[in-house]
């Protein structure tokens, strides 16, 4: 009866290690890919991007960008809701963007 104990608690111990070392993979896995990827944060990533206007620009007005609403100040002109803007520079928090022109 003696080594029947010993056999499962062996067998539990496997089961246990195997888990932590499965575990531990996963998470220098995630460490590892979040580390290799590069930011996007900065602001020259910005540059050259269109935005939604979604209230008018005369020349103030806000924008839609990534999902996020900015405020914004159109450089030449003025543009209507929906129409799509570029991006040329931000100072603060607020965008400064211009028509895009047609060819």
């Amino acid at each position: 009866m003696a080594g029947e104990g010993e056999k499962m608690s062996w067998y539990w111990i496997a089961s246990l290690i195997v888990i932590v070392v499965l575990i531990i993979i996963f998470v220098v896995n995630q460490v590892v890919s979040a580390h290799l990827k590069q930011a996007a944060t900065g602001k020259e990533e910005l540059y050259g991007k269109k935005a939604l206007v979604k209230t008018p620009l005369n020349p103030e007005g806000k924008v839609l960008y990534d999902g996020e609403i900015w405020s914004a100040h159109i450089e030449n002109g003025s543009a209507e809701v929906g129409q799509e803007v570029v991006i040329v520079r931000l100072e603060g928090l607020k965008l400064y963007v211009k028509m895009e022109r047609s060819e």
